[in-house]
């Protein structure tokens, strides 16, 4: 990946499966200057079985219980047609294409893309032969860990590298699948405790509400932020309400960027934009009153007070006693 935080705007299927609506959040994401935009590809029949339900999010978002999950997700699968429109829209609009598969036919037909790196989300992380056909490209890999342990997350990474990928290449998010999550258990320590127990990239897919997270996350050392958004939180669908809409998005990717730039090289020194300041805000050793040539210099007679420009106020142990080499006035920087 870039040495730069990765920022996935997540599309999912907040297109409703309107490939105008796509397009559209395709325009969106990389107004915001996001590096990818990232949508989802599946085969109904193969991803769930007709006595799936849906979760409650989705039923409360949906506003329908009847409505099970294969009949849900229907509506919004991308056929090869709509897959190729949408990647030259991004090319149009400078941004980068991406989307996760959900079963072992969508991994064929995202390997016929090229993509850049694969993204594994959380439901996955069990599914061995997915993670072993994946893991068999020897490409990067993005894993979201949602709803694991550490165990869960140690087997998976076991079947990719075992399967012929490289550790190096994998880059673990860490998430909660709540949509939205409740702050307190976003839990974003827990990503610096994934990176301490593999040694691998890390990063955070978030489902909080708001932008504040996912800004958090970049300063504990995220690698890689992934954020759903949406045109309009209202448009019916299982995962607007608990997206950003597109000032969000911008404001977010706005605000990582700023992160990066203020989280610098660790090392505490002058830098430029300061340096100007010391002449004005540091102190120097002064006259507290006239000094006469030859006088000594005493508690009495020396005082601190700005500008620095003169002798330090380190040196106040070291100038007690020393003689005036001549005359000084009230306030007059010190000379030795």
């Amino acid at each position: 990946m870039n040495k730069s935080v990765l920022i996935i705007a997540e599309a999912g299927v907040n297109h409703n499966g309107d490939i105008n609506l796509a397009k559209q959040l395709i325009e969106v994401a990389a107004d915001a200057k996001a590096d990818y935009v990232k949508f989802q590809t599946f085969k109904s029949e193969k991803v769930v079985s007709v006595l799936a339900k849906t979760a409650n999010y989705q039923k409360q978002n949906l506003k329908s219980d009847s409505e099970s999950q294969i009949e849900m997700i229907r509506k919004y699968e991308l056929n090869i047609d709509a897959h190729k429109e949408l990647i030259k829209h991004c090319e149009k609009h400078n941004i980068k294409f991406s989307s996760t598969a959900f079963d072992l036919e969508s991994i064929d037909l995202l390997h016929s893309f090229n993509l850049d790196f694969w993204k594994i989300p959380s439901g996955e992380i069990t599914n061995l032969p997915y993670l072993r056909k994946i893991g068999e490209l020897n490409q990067k890999i993005i894993l979201s860990s949602g709803m694991c342990s550490l165990g869960d997350i140690e087997s998976a990474l076991k079947i990719l590298t075992e399967s012929g990928t490289t550790k190096e290449k994998i880059t673990i998010l860490h998430c909660n699948t709540q949509y939205p999550t409740p702050y307190s258990d976003a839990n974003i320590k827990a990503m610096q405790t994934i990176k301490s127990a593999f040694n691998v990239n890390v990063g955070f897919s978030d489902h909080t509400l708001g932008i504040e997270v996912p800004i958090a996350a970049v300063a504990m050392g995220a690698t890689v932020i992934e954020k759903h958004f949406t045109l309009d939180k209202n448009l019916e669908g299982p995962d607007h309400k608990a997206s950003l809409e597109p000032n969000e998005l911008k404001s977010m990717v706005t605000s990582i960027r700023n992160i990066e730039k203020s989280l610098g090289n660790g090392i505490k020194c002058l830098t430029a934009s300061e340096a100007e300041n010391i002449h004005i805000a540091r102190k120097s050793i002064v006259a507290s009153k006239p000094i006469k040539k030859g006088e000594h210099f005493t508690p009495e007679n020396l005082t601190i007070k700005r500008p620095g420009s003169g002798l330090s106020p380190f040196e106040w142990d070291s100038i007690m006693g020393k003689t005036a080499i001549r005359d000084f006035a009230t306030d007059e920087l010190i000379e030795r």
